[in-house]
């Protein structure tokens, strides 16, 4: 199945593609055929080796393997209730990848997996003036960095401003390798969304990512961490790119995150590998 996720538009969120028997295929043949599907991500669902989990799922990009990604996980979720599977436990959805085990709750408004733990480490100095350099941002209007990693790596910086992100021209940005960069911004007060998120991944030149779960993941725990997440919030991301994604965060009764969002299945069929 080929769907679109974080969008109630089919195809104003992020493609994936989506194996649904990824049993017996090797790693190179994942790998194969995630580059020539060409999206953000490919993912395999595997039988669980865990007894908890209902299925086990690889997630590729076009070069390598990732322990963890957020809208993999929602739509691969979303195609495999779609092929008429149903969870262990009614509601939830339990995940195997290579972060340990990930909670998808079906009960809310939209599909929502449970944030993993994110690592929260001070960005060093030079590498948070190499970006600011890379990125043409103004260092006056940084209000906050850090290094977050809940699988993925991200080095965050919130802005004083949406403004700040939306105004950012990607064509003058130098990359700086090897790094998965998140900017953060909060809309003005009447918005439609909360915040503004644009993420420049800079392993092999310059790459926007229309919308990044696993880095709106992280974001919210770095926003709980200083007590800025009690409210549920609505992310925009791709606004820049020519996407209308929205990210849906809400932290629950346990203090989890809850990283929410829509998932549209365009294509169905058959693949031979």
């Amino acid at each position: 199945m080929q769907c679109d996720v974080f969008s109630t538009h089919p195809t104003g969120g992020n493609g994936l593609a989506v194996v649904l028997d990824g049993a017996g295929l090797s790693d190179d043949e994942m790998q194969g055929f995630a580059r020539w599907t060409n999206l953000a991500e490919t993912t395999f669902i595997c039988p669980a080796t865990d007894p908890r989990a209902d299925y086990l799922l690889r997630i590729f990009t076009t070069a390598r393997e990732l322990p963890f990604a957020g809208h993999p996980t929602l739509g691969s979720a979303a195609c495999w209730l779609a092929a008429g599977h149903a969870p262990r436990v009614d509601g939830v959805i339990t995940q195997q990848c290579g972060v340990g085990l990930v909670a998808i709750d079906l009960t809310g408004d939209t599909p929502a997996f449970i944030a993993p733990p994110t690592a929260i480490a001070p960005m060093p100095a030079k590498v948070m003036d190499d970006l600011v350099t890379g990125l043409n941002l103004d260092r006056a209007r940084a209000l906050r960095h850090a290094v977050l990693n809940n699988g993925p790596e991200w080095h965050v910086i919130e802005m004083a401003s949406a403004d700040d992100l939306t105004g950012l021209d990607a064509s003058a940005i130098t990359p700086v390798p090897p790094y998965s960069v998140g900017l953060i911004g909060a809309q003005d007060a009447g918005a439609q969304t909360d915040y503004e998120v644009r993420m420049f991944s800079m392993f092999a030149g310059l790459k926007e990512d229309p919308i990044t779960g696993s880095l709106n993941a992280a974001l919210a725990h770095w926003l709980q961490d200083q007590g800025r997440a009690d409210a549920p919030y609505v992310v925009a991301q791709g606004t820049c790119i020519g996407r209308t994604g929205r990210v849906h965060v809400a932290q629950d009764s346990a203090k989890n995150m809850r990283i929410g969002g829509h998932t549209n299945i365009l294509i169905r069929g058959d693949v031979i590998l």
